[in-house]
C-alpha cells in the first residue's frame, strides 16, 4: 500500500515537473504530506516531498523535508539527489555557507557526479572561495569538453587550474 501510493505520487511530481503544471505539482504534495503524517520516520517520503516543494518553486518549504531525509538516514541515488537538491536550494535562497557544507558531503560521496561539483563550485563563487571555484569549473571543463582547441591546450590548461596564482 505505502509502495503503490508512494510510486504514484513520484509518478505525479514527475508529470507535473515535465510538464510545469503547478495543479498536478500540488496534487503530488498533497498525496506526499498525507504519507509523511502516516508514515513520518520514512526518508524517502521526506525526500519526495522536499523534491515535490523544490519543484512547485517552494524552496524554503522544501528544506526541512530534505534536512529530516538526511537525519532518518537517506541513502544511495536519493542520497545524492537529496544532497544536490538541498545544496542548491541553500545556494540560491543564499545560504551559502550550508550549501558549501552539504555540496561538499555531496561530492566527498559521489565524487563522479558532475553537477555537485559545478553547483559547489557556484557556492565556493558566492563565499569568495574564487580559486577553488575555479580550479573545480576549469577540470570539470577540461574533463568533458569535446571542443578541439581547448584539448590542444589541455596539459597546460589543467596544470593551471591548480596553480592559478602562479607566474614566472
Amino acid at each position: 500500500m505505502r509502495r503503490d501510493r508512494l510510486a504514484e505520487a513520484i509518478q505525479l511530481r514527475e508529470e507535473g515537473r515535465a510538464k510545469q503544471d503547478q495543479d498536478i505539482l500540488k496534487e503530488a504534495r498533497a498525496l506526499l504530506t498525507d504519507l509523511a503524517a502516516a508514515y513520518p520516520d520514512d526518508a524517502e517520503i521526506s525526500f519526495q516531498l522536499g523534491v515535490a516543494h523544490d519543484n512547485s518553486g517552494l524552496g524554503a518549504e522544501a528544506i526541512p523535508y530534505y534536512e529530516r531525509a538526511l537525519e532518518l538516514g537517506l541513502s544511495g541515488p536519493d542520497l545524492e539527489r537529496c544532497l544536490l537538491g538541498l545544496g542548491s536550494t541553500y545556494r540560491y535562497l543564499g545560504y551559502y555557507r550550508q550549501a558549501e557544507e552539504t555540496l561538499r558531503r555531496g561530492v566527498t560521496e559521489f565524487p563522479d557526479n558532475r553537477a555537485l561539483q559545478v553547483l559547489l563550485a557556484m557556492a565556493l563563487y558566492n563565499t569568495q572561495s574564487y580559486k577553488e571555484a575555479m580550479e573545480i569549473v576549469l577540470v570539470n571543463l577540461m574533463e568533458t569538453t569535446t571542443d578541439e582547441k581547448l584539448h590542444y591546450f589541455k596539459r597546460g590548461l589543467m596544470y593551471y587550474a591548480t596553480h592559478l596564482d602562479e607566474t614566472k
